[in-house]
């Protein structure tokens, strides 16, 4: 018995199907993949980010975007949604739509069990060929641990990383310091 041939979309399929879901999914060579749902300690991670971040860079001239802002990768056509994105100076869209970033400064993921071997590997390689990437940041949940990679002339990447509460970790990037108390904050860990 032979499977059925695949249905590739083109990505203005994907965004026609994607503007319309209720659920968000990524889109990469033709194939759409369905998002897995976060857990309470991602939620509040991610909205403790997005609280720090947010107020740290108002009325400067980045702005930072939650989980539904969608990213495109055009050097390899992933469309992706980072826990958290921020873009400054002009920003740049695909379309009138604003629902489609193309020039991210700082990109932002909290590590799940499902997600980390990607977000760490496949994704961060994606992420590197956007010319205006300058910081990817990783955040775990299941220890305090957040990793920053910052992009250094010749196309390198300097890991940079804090694991205690007391300490903070510098976005230069965008020109603000979060601490890792604020980041974990409410957060129950793992014993």
């Amino acid at each position: 018995m032979s499977t059925p041939p695949k249905t590739f979309l083109s990505p203005e399929q994907y965004l026609d199907i994607e503007r319309k879901a209720e659920f968000r999914s990524e889109y990469y060579q033709g194939e759409m993949f369905a998002m897995a749902g976060a857990t309470g300690v991602h939620i509040i991670l991610t909205d403790n980010l997005v609280l720090q971040l947010g107020q740290k860079l108002r009325g400067g001239p980045c702005r930072s975007f939650s989980r539904d802002m969608r990213v495109q990768v055009s050097a390899t056509g992933l469309y992706t949604y980072p826990d958290l994105v921020v873009g400054c100076g002009e920003r740049k869209f695909l379309d009138e739509r604003c629902d489609t970033l193309l020039n991210p400064t700082l990109i932002v993921e909290v590590l799940s069990e499902s997600t980390e071997a990607y977000d760490r590997g496949k994704k961060f390689s994606h992420y590197r060929t956007l010319e205006s990437l300058q910081e990817y940041v990783l955040v775990s949940q299941d220890r305090v641990q957040v990793e920053c990679y910052k992009r250094q002339p010749g196309g390198q990447w300097l890991l940079t990383a804090a694991n205690r509460l007391e300490e903070t970790i510098a976005l230069e990037s965008v020109a603000c310091t979060l601490r890792l108390a604020d980041i974990y904050e409410d957060v129950e860990l793992p014993a």
